[in-house]
């Protein structure tokens, strides 16, 4: 370079023109040439505003599917100023969150989650303190029934009131979203807290009314979130100190009282993780993770079993066959191929958190042959896994054969990733798995669905409403008793 350089210098001025189209000439060719790092390709971003005239940014998630058929499963999109790299296709995600795990395992934080969880908790965090509390997550969900028999009894009690408060409705329309996430939460709730809150406690409704609307509200006005999340964390603060006024370290009742005998233990020792600010965080990202995911999954299965009836009485058959009117158990499930394909359907079509939360590099990296800065956020496009069309029979419809081998047994995909993969995979995915089966198989033992009067189902809309998570447009159903 400082040779050519030189010679730009000595030319005589007609000639500068010619000499700096030669150096670019020879850059490009060094550019391209074998072995020299690139980046991965992507649409030519515009000053300030990047690719965002090029976005449906109500479905952004549609829009980065476009641009990965035409750029590849590597490709770099400009959110504005701010470079990302999408990540899309099975083989392209699970290679980088599971083979480079630590490479692309840092999380992604934005002005505003800098604000609401200022590096504590389990979403929103990276390093040590975050490895602290997601072990011990992990480690106190699972002591507390995630995954075990416990976590069996509470959903089930659970299912019980969630279908005394669909019979209130006594077959007429209603909107299955509050009752839906109150069963849903109310596990959460028993597992970190000890205890269950009963559907009409104002108190209850309104932690999980802020649960729902965070969720809904990321991406919008920064202030909305920040009282929102003030609010939350007030009422949590509340909660825990009347855990800790009866706290007795022979009998945890909860995930909560398990931090607060922790942090007695290492009260004492400087720069310990277990600290209020780490448990309050905690605890918000876990009701609030709890709540709406579960939550919004259980809502379109139930609207698909109303969208297509033919499978809503496959399930049913199934389940009058294996089941009768006893209640279900998890143990169940080996049993019920269809009714377990159809669950798992449910989950892949709906694809609810379509862009996983956005990762961010740990270090410079070289993928697939391109270079990747450290520090450069990552978004695991998880529908592009999801409705993988080497991977799915029929990746863009409803179809529980997608689940099923030619004997009708349920089989397992490898690209079934709802729940992301490595290490930012969701923590609470085997409770989230036996809440899906039980309260689904609960309620379709007890309940026929259909859609309101007057409404055919092919009227019932499939398009889904706008957050972090896409959750089913506003509707009705019917729910009218079976037995």
């Amino acid at each position: 370079m400082a040779v050519l350089e030189g010679l730009l210098l000595q030319m005589p001025p007609p000639l500068t023109l010619l000499g700096v189209v030669l150096v670019l000439f020879v850059l490009y060719l060094l550019s391209s040439s074998p072995g020299v790092e690139k980046d991965p390709p992507g649409p030519r971003p515009l000053p300030l505003l990047g690719n965002l005239l090029h976005l449906d940014l109500k479905r952004l998630d549609v829009s980065l599917c476009g641009l990965y058929k035409k750029y590849g499963s590597v490709f770099t999109v400009h959110l504005g100023p701010k470079k990302v790299v999408v990540l899309a296709g099975y083989k392209t995600v699970k290679q980088a969150l599971v083979n480079y795990a630590e490479e692309f395992g840092d999380r992604d934080i934005t002005p505003i989650f800098r604000d609401t969880s200022k590096g504590h908790g389990v979403l929103f965090s990276n390093g040590n303190s975050w490895k602290e509390m997601r072990r011990f997550a992990l480690s106190n969900l699972r002591n507390f029934g995630m995954g075990k028999r416990g976590s069996e009894e509470k959903i089930i009690e659970e299912s019980r009131y969630l279908i005394e408060a669909f019979e209130n409705f006594k077959g007429e329309p209603f909107d299955t979203t509050q009752p839906v996430n109150y069963a849903v939460s109310n596990i959460i709730c028993a597992i970190v807290y000890g205890s269950r809150f009963d559907y009409a406690d104002p108190s209850f409704q309104q932690m999980v009314k802020r649960a729902n609307e965070t969720i809904r509200l990321i991406g919008s006005a920064e202030i909305q979130i920040l009282k929102i999340t003030d609010d939350g964390i007030e009422n949590i603060k509340g909660l825990v100190q009347g855990l800790k006024d009866t706290l007795n370290p022979q009998d945890l009742r909860g995930f909560v009282d398990s931090f607060l005998v922790r942090q007695q233990q290492e009260s004492d020792q400087p720069g310990s993780y277990f600290h209020n600010n780490n448990l309050n965080r905690t605890v918000a990202d876990l009701f609030a993770a709890g709540t709406d995911t579960s939550g919004t999954t259980l809502r379109w299965g139930l609207l698909l079993m109303a969208k297509y009836p033919h499978i809503q009485d496959r399930v049913q058959e199934e389940l009058s066959r294996v089941i009768g009117e006893r209640e279900p158990r998890v143990e169940d499930r080996r049993n019920l191929p269809y009714t377990d394909a159809v669950i798992h359907e449910i989950q892949r079509l709906a694809s609810i958190i379509p862009m996983s939360l956005p990762h961010t590099t740990s270090c410079d990296i070289t993928f697939q042959g391109y270079f990747i800065k450290k520090g450069t956020t990552v978004l695991p496009l998880l529908t592009s896994v999801l409705q993988d069309e080497e991977q799915w029979e029929t990746p863009h419809s409803f179809n529980p054969g997608n689940f099923l081998d030619e004997k009708g047994c349920f089989t397992r995909k490898d690209a079934f990733m709802p729940f992301s993969a490595g290490r930012r995979a969701c923590v609470g995915e085997s409770l989230a798995r036996t809440e899906l089966f039980l309260f689904f198989t609960f309620l379709l033992q007890r309940f026929r669905f259909s859609p309101p009067p007057g409404v055919s189902e092919d009227e019932l809309d499939l398009t889904p409403s706008v957050g972090l998570t896409l959750n089913p447009s506003p509707h009705q159903l019917c729910a009218v008793s079976r037995i």
